[in-house]
């Protein structure tokens, strides 16, 4: 084989590769463009305030409770969140105690996303309820539904533990 031959050939197998290629490319392109519009989505709909509406917690031995509690929660555009909660009564109960009543949580920290966990997780900055937290990730599963927010918590068997559900405040 001479190299003008030879240089055809390799020519023909390129153009043939490149053919198959191209397509293959495009759709992988394609699907990179449509995961990050996705995530792009994702974080404009958590953007802004939220009230709780509701948290339970669910034991191992089954059934809910009913944690009663209040809370506020904000994701920025910047990437980064706070959240606030307490028990409905810590009020009525600091009041019948001589010594400070505390409960709850409060932390606040930067933001990231896992849609093919369908996760949201808080790099906790800051927590002076849970200071253990700080440092720490708390991964959060999350679901838009019926106008709220539902962020679960599940143990290392992937139970879900607790739900906290939250209303995005409309100005």
């Amino acid at each position: 084989m001479n190299a003008a031959t030879l240089l055809r050939s390799l020519a023909t197998r390129s153009i043939t590769a490149s053919k198959c290629l191209l397509p293959l490319l495009a759709i992988t392109g394609l699907a990179v463009v449509n995961a990050d519009e996705e995530l792009e989505s994702v974080k404009q709909q958590f953007i802004g305030d939220y009230e709780l509406v509701s948290y339970f917690s669910y034991p191992s031995r089954g059934g809910e409770v009913d944690m009663n509690y209040i809370g506020r929660l904000s994701y920025d555009a910047l990437g980064n969140m706070a959240g606030l909660g307490m028990p409905r009564d810590l009020p009525e109960r600091n009041a019948q105690s001589e010594e400070r009543v505390t409960g709850g949580f409060a932390y606040w920290g930067k933001v990231s996303f896992n849609l093919e966990n369908g996760t949201v997780t808080h790099h906790v900055e800051g927590s002076p309820m849970v200071p253990q937290w700080v440092g720490g990730d708390n991964v959060r599963y999350f679901e838009f539904s019926d106008g709220l927010l539902k962020l679960s918590l599940k143990d290392a068997q992937g139970r879900v533990t607790g739900t906290l559900s939250w209303r995005k405040l409309q100005p």
